[in-house]
């Protein structure tokens, strides 16, 4: 009968609980930070009666029952667990999803803010993890053969430990390499990056793997031990501006003031140049031809990569109908 009033008054008392903070949130707060407690109520009202009501319940049985009782105890306190573990992943994915909100998610967002947004998803899923397994590790030691079993595996047979940790070497490997990689400041969500000659955008960090959006659409995976061990360039690291690169081979008799106007006239009127800088020079030449190169800046990667194709079809066609004679050639000498 004790039992029973007491999970009762703890089932009202959630209730109540639950309509105050509503009230608090809708009236008290207004609006100062109801975008993080409304999100937080909305999350983990279950997750809270159910810890108050499990909790209530847990402390209305006998300290020391005999019987089906001690049964029923020790299933409660399992269930305990598991709903404070459940509570606690609730308020991580909040802050994660709050935290999101308040940052933009845009390509052209400024290096501080991609970085926060490249760190705070493998924390969570870091501390998600840290909580599973504190979790399991109450639950398992609540039974004390697994627990006496657990410890004499651990003092005699350590080859198996040895074993184990052999077999998940990789995987900590990549858990590990993933918090350097999001706190390193190599990298982070929305760069632009060049990998293995393979250009994209840094999709998603996770603790073993780096999703890589390509330019043609294409997801690359990688381990993120290969941003820790392989070199590869970023073309956003301190800014979301990326400087486009076309290089043309033209033949030496080419005007290149004449090629300077018309590049100028494609980059000014062209809607993905940013207005800030463009420059057209000789960079190399050969015994055939020489090469000209044209940099235009844009503003991220996606809008450099399309300006560059632009350029490049521009120049081509002006080449090829108004001066034909400055396209590469082959020269040869006759002697009779």
């Amino acid at each position: 009968m004790r039992t029973a009033l007491i999970v009762v008054a703890t089932l009202a008392a959630a209730v109540v609980v639950d309509l105050i903070s509503g009230l608090l949130i809708r009236h008290v707060a207004r609006g100062r930070y109801q975008w993080l407690l409304e999100p937080l109520r909305h999350a983990c009202r279950r997750p809270v009666a159910a810890v108050l009501l499990v909790g209530a319940l847990y402390h209305a049985l006998p300290v020391e029952p005999a019987g089906w009782q001690r049964n029923l105890r020790h299933v409660v306190q399992l269930v305990l667990v598991v709903l404070g573990a459940w509570l606690v992943i609730k308020v991580l994915h909040v802050a994660e999803a709050v935290a999101f909100s308040r940052l933009p998610g845009d390509p052209v967002a400024s290096r501080r803010i991609r970085r926060a947004r490249t760190q705070i998803r493998p924390v969570r899923r870091l501390t998600v993890a840290v909580v599973t397994i504190v979790a399991i590790g109450l639950i398992l030691i609540t039974f004390r053969p697994v627990r006496l079993f657990g410890i004499s595996v651990l003092t005699s047979a350590g080859v198996v430990g040895a074993l184990i940790g052999l077999s998940a070497r990789t995987a900590l490997g990549n858990a590990f390499s993933g918090i350097q990689v999001a706190f390193a400041d190599g990298l982070h969500v929305g760069d632009v990056l060049v990998v293995d000659g393979e250009w994209g955008r840094v999709e998603e960090v996770k603790l073993t793997n780096v999703v890589i959006r390509l330019w043609d659409e294409r997801m690359l995976i990688l381990p993120t031990t290969y941003f820790t061990e392989r070199p590869f360039q970023n073309w956003t690291r301190n800014e979301s501006r990326v400087v486009g690169k076309v290089q043309i081979h033209v033949d030496h008799t080419a005007d290149l003031d004449d090629l300077r106007r018309e590049a100028r006239r494609l980059v000014e009127s062209s809607p993905l140049w940013d207005r800030d800088q463009w420059v057209l020079q000789m960079v190399d030449s050969t015994p055939q031809t020489v090469v000209i190169e044209v940099q235009a800046s844009a503003a991220d990667g996606a809008s450099a990569w399309d300006l560059r194709c632009d350029l490049r079809e521009g120049l081509v066609g002006y080449l090829r109908d108004t001066h034909p004679q400055w396209l590469p050639r082959t020269r040869g000498q006759y002697q009779p």
